[in-house]
């Protein structure tokens, strides 16, 4: 009797413990591994927005975060994971890279979801540029951010009196008053992506749209090697004697706190930084100022932030479709980009619940699509290939954080942008 009851004991064991491995595996099925880099406080918590809607699709999101605000080190890693045959389900992407994934046929195509979803007609052309490839879409755009932003401690300037720059000589003149009052005029990080992204600004300031064109995304030589390039690393220049001594390394987002907090009056910085603002409970106009880098009013230098799919089999297909489709949920898009900073990749997306930084980003990208004036972004690999965005991103952190003539350094530009062709 009691060798019959152990037996059917063990039967039951044996089949919980089966029901659990087919429930592990299920679940296998169901989860959605995601790689990004948003690892700071505001970022994590719009992602949590996307996890939240992908969870009521049927699928669970496993996490696998890299830190480091440019994206280099999550870039690195994938390649490893890509080397060894094991890349995640979706990974975060900037620029180029979709298309140089796609052309080696490592992407999953998103095109049955593109064609029921409209995204043709939803999402602008500029954007596009970075989803297809050869016509067909590979990756799904999240946000728009724009990198010609300053942000200012409100209770700084307004103790100063001072008023948003309109030109480059009254931001010089404000930040000698800052300094004069005991504030650090510019906060900074000192890494080459954020170098990068104040060079955006500088480019454009001393050239306007059609220079930066020609100088950022054509890379035509004579713009490159001209005197108004030359002006621009004078802006860095004078950007430079406006940064505290402890800058080298720190993070983008800690410069962000030091705004936030008091200890400096400014950063240049993209509008991911506006969800630094808004995770520390502070509100712009009150709070804080978001104006646009002097010289670039109207102008926007755009980043978009997209998620590509890779190739991992029939049976993951569903699980990526499924992240697709929530990364272009018309909702998933306004809540999203409403924590982020950013503003959404889609038209549709109404500007209620978006604060006066917002508004003003998504009526400054209407207006420049317009008027043919969104370009790429240097800085995030949104204007140019990669061996040539590194190669300027060499010359110019070299120059930022050295005695270099603008005249040399300009002519170090024309050739590291020529040998890198």
């Amino acid at each position: 009797m009691e060798t019959k009851m152990l037996k059917k004991r063990i039967a039951v064991i044996v089949a919980g413990l089966l029901a659990c491995h087919a429930l592990s595996a299920i679940a296998a099925d169901k989860q959605v591994e995601v790689m990004h880099w948003w690892t700071s406080g505001g970022e994590a918590k719009a992602l949590s927005v996307l996890k939240d809607d992908l969870k009521q699709k049927g699928y669970s999101w496993k996490d696998s975060p890299i830190a480091g605000g440019g994206g280099e080190a999550a870039r690195t890693v994938l390649r490893a994971r890509i080397a060894s045959n094991n890349p995640p389900d979706a990974m975060q992407m900037l620029g180029y890279s979709v298309q140089d994934y796609a052309d080696q046929g490592l992407l999953t195509s998103l095109d049955s979801e593109a064609s029921k979803g409209s995204w043709d007609k939803l999402i602008p052309a500029p954007i596009q540029r970075f989803s297809k490839y050869e016509g067909h879409w590979y990756a799904v755009p999240i946000d728009v951010h724009s990198t010609n932003w300053i942000w200012a401690n409100k209770k700084i300037f307004d103790e100063l009196k001072l008023t948003p720059p309109q030109t480059f000589d009254e931001l010089v003149a404000d930040a000698d008053k800052i300094r004069k009052a005991g504030y650090i005029p510019l906060a900074h990080g000192g890494q080459a992506w954020q170098e990068a992204t104040i060079f955006d600004s500088a480019v454009m300031s001393a050239g306007g749209p059609k220079f930066y064109t020609d100088a950022m995304v054509n890379l035509d030589p004579k713009a490159i090697g001209s005197p108004t390039m030359q002006k621009a690393f004078d802006q860095m220049r004078k950007l430079r004697g406006m940064v505290d001594p402890n800058f080298p390394g720190r993070d983008w987002n800690l410069a962000t706190s030091m705004v936030i907090n008091g200890k400096a009056a400014m950063q240049i910085m993209g509008d991911w930084a506006k969800g630094e603002f808004a995770n520390a409970g502070k509100k712009p106009g009150v709070d804080y100022l978001c104006m646009r880098y002097p010289g670039t009013q109207g102008d926007f230098i755009f980043v978009t932030d997209q998620f590509a799919t890779f190739k991992a089999g029939d049976d993951r297909l569903p699980g990526e479709y499924a992240f697709a489709d929530a990364v272009m949920d018309k909702g998933v898009q306004a809540k999203f980009n409403q924590v982020k900073g950013s503003i959404p990749a889609r038209l549709d997306v109404p500007s209620d619940g978006f604060d006066e930084c917002g508004v003003k980003s998504m009526n400054d990208m209407r207006a420049a699509l317009k008027s043919g004036t969104m370009v790429g972004s240097f800085a995030h690999g949104q204007a140019m290939p990669e061996a040539s965005k590194t190669a300027m991103y060499d010359v110019v952190t070299h120059f930022f954080n050295s005695n270099q003539s603008s005249a040399d350094a300009v002519k170090q530009l024309v050739t590291a942008v020529e040998n890198a062709k």
